[in-house]
């Protein structure tokens, strides 16, 4: 199936679908991660997504599990060790999010200046229209 007809409420919904796995925050950290490096356990993995609880990074690769993105083994031992890596599907994915987290890196500090200018001009919006309501409500 195409996804170029936006219009055709199947393919916005398969969109829909698709982006709301994989484009939350903690899937992409997931997917990065085990894409850059390779098979990991989940402890290495909280440790690596910083923030992370233990119950989201559970329900993540829960999820991501479900959608046949990455893969859990379990070896029979005491303690159990389970490791989670990316299914084939998954390491398509890979290429995309790395250049996404790329992105990310070289153009954050200017979003975070654009956000800067912009917050700067809605408090001197916010200030003047307040002065209007001021001055208005004298008259």
């Amino acid at each position: 199936m195409s996804l170029q007809d936006t219009s055709k409420s199947a393919n916005c919904h398969a969109m829909s679908d698709v982006l709301n796995r994989i484009g939350d925050k903690w899937s992409v950290m997931v997917v990065g991660m085990l894409g850059r490096n390779g098979t990991l356990r989940f402890n290495e993995l909280k440790r690596m997504i910083n923030g992370v609880s233990q119950r989201m990074l559970t329900l993540t690769l829960r999820n991501l599990e479900r959608d046949g993105l990455v893969t859990r083994t379990i070896y029979p031992e005491v303690p159990p060790r389970v490791e989670y890596g990316l299914t084939e599907m998954g390491k398509t994915l890979d290429g995309p999010i790395s250049k996404l987290w790329d992105w990310s890196a070289e153009h954050h500090g200017a979003i975070v200046d654009a956000r800067a200018i912009y917050d700067a001009r809605a408090s001197a919006h916010a200030a003047e229209d307040e002065s209007r309501k001021i001055a208005y409500a004298r008259d």
